[in-house]
């Protein structure tokens, strides 16, 4: 596929793209910016949801890795579904009761200012480190595709890349984004339905001999049960799925900004219960495009790349399907892409504004300025942290995003149950030094735990640790009452 083809491509995507936001966004006021008017309906945000939780990485990182981890991803999105349920009965009664426009809003009326600050840093942290990190592999893919040929800088996709994204989120925010993720989530399934479709054809494989073909490929195992330091053991990838989705999800300001936007808690559970079920499926078509595509690559006698997410882009763009295949990879990668980057830079705006700087109470004219100063410096500081992930260069993203989560998330999780499932109370003012501890020890113990725990070897799972670190260490600085 032609530089050119793929240019024509994602400039038409950015036309609807555009017009969508525009349309959705060009009465929003702040309210409309942070919470949508809370007047979203129910099964849009749930549809636009599916989108949103399927990122760049995602859509490149997930048929690459059934070569190395089979289908032992989905024991991870079992736990995902879980979470979201946790989340619609445990989370969003809570928000929607405090009528929340930030979540950690919540740490302050249950702490004190140093929480608040400590969870609002701490997600500013995660989301942009997160955000960088999906973006980052789009940025890759876009070099190799379309910046190399014509011999421009890493730098000029980076600013060109993060520009768009400002543009279609600046005026309307959440408003926009139900809406133009509902656009995303369309293209990205219709185009990875298709993707697998066009395999399958040229392998001659028609609709039930393709799934009897994927089910005894030995790529397709799912359940690993027997061996506990095994990464891909059910219980560690299970749980990890749970905790990962409470933290990501239900105390990520990025994800639950979507589910305030709807009318009342009920119909945000409805939305929260529906795209889990649905990402599930979604995840799932992805893997048995990655087992299409490593059939395909061994009959063929094509060398698979040495980086597991190259091997999607490399086939797609390639000359071995007709033209379409190679357009709907694009689509769906900028579609998934673009939906995580700017949700992410809406929640960033939102946190930095409401929670950092404590603008929520000042003036609609004066909030106006500072929202959309904030929105600038926000993409400028995601610009330059792709481009720092570039010279450090490296590109097993999805592991990468999930690791970071371990890190900066568990102290969220952790403060939020101790919240939650205890009434007591904590010295806030040293509640910032145990959110810094616990990462650190988790970093002690993941460099250690083969030497300590017979060759145990902790994965995404090394999140539950942390919020358990942290919940100790609020247990020691529990008030004594008087």
């Amino acid at each position: 596929m032609s530089p050119i083809a793929i240019l024509i491509t994602i400039a038409a995507y950015f036309v609807i793209l555009f017009t969508i936001s525009y349309i959705a966004g060009r009465k929003a006021d702040n309210e409309g910016f942070f919470v949508g008017n809370r007047k979203s309906t129910w099964y849009v945000v749930a549809f636009a949801m599916i989108g949103s939780s399927i990122s760049g990485v995602t859509f490149v990182s997930v048929p690459g890795m059934v070569a190395a981890s089979g289908f032992s991803y989905l024991q991870m999105v079992l736990g995902f579904v879980a979470g979201q349920i946790i989340i619609a009965f445990v989370l969003i009664p809570l928000f929607y009761r405090m009528n929340l426009v930030s979540i950690y809003e919540y740490l302050e009326n249950r702490f004190g200012i140093s929480s608040y600050k400590t969870g609002a840093w701490f997600f500013f942290i995660s989301k942009m480190l997160g955000a960088a990190v999906r973006l980052f592999l789009v940025c890759l893919t876009l070099q190799l595709l379309v910046f190399e040929p014509f011999h421009l800088p890493f730098i000029l996709n980076v600013i060109i890349t993060v520009a768009l994204v400002w543009l279609y989120t600046f005026r309307g925010g959440v408003k926009s984004l139900i809406w133009t993720d509902s656009l995303k989530t369309f293209c990205l399934v219709v185009s990875v339905v298709l993707c697998i479709y066009y395999i399958a054809s040229d392998l001659n494989l028609g609709f039930g001999s393709m799934i009897a073909t994927i089910s005894e490929n030995d790529f397709s195992r799912m359940f690993f049960f027997d061996d506990v330091n095994d990464k891909r053991y059910f219980f560690k990838q299970f749980l990890a799925g749970v905790f990962t989705m409470i933290a990501m999800t239900g105390l990520d300001q990025d994800m639950m900004q979507r589910n305030l936007s709807c009318k009342n808690f009920k119909d945000s559970q409805k939305n929260m219960i529906t795209s889990g079920i649905s990402q599930f499926f979604v995840i799932l078509l992805f893997l048995m495009l990655g087992v299409l595509l490593y059939i395909f690559t061994a009959r063929q006698g094509i060398e698979n790349p040495e980086k597991s997410d190259e091997l999607f882009p490399m086939i797609a763009t390639g000359d071995y399907f007709p033209a379409i295949v190679g357009v709907l990879f694009i689509i769906g990668l900028i579609s998934a892409a673009y939906s995580a980057a700017g949700s992410a830079l809406t929640a960033l705006t939102t946190s930095f504004t409401v929670d950092i700087l404590g603008a929520k109470n000042k003036a609609e004219n004066e909030l106006v300025k500072i929202r959309k100063r904030v929105h600038i410096g926000m993409a400028v500081t995601m610009g330059v942290v792709i481009f720092v992930f570039n010279l450090l260069n490296n590109t097993s993203v999805i592991d990468a995003v999930y690791i970071l989560a371990s890190y900066t998330y568990g102290p969220i999780l952790g403060l939020f149950a101790f919240g939650i499932f205890t009434k007591k109370q904590v010295r806030d003012k040293y509640i910032p030094w145990v959110a810094i501890a616990s990462p650190i020890l988790c970093f002690i113990l993941q460099k250690n735990s083969e030497r300590w725990f017979n060759g145990y070897q902790f994965s995404y799972e090394l999140l539950i640790f942390n919020a358990l670190f942290t919940f100790i260490g609020l247990c020691l600085l529990i008030k004594k009452s008087k």
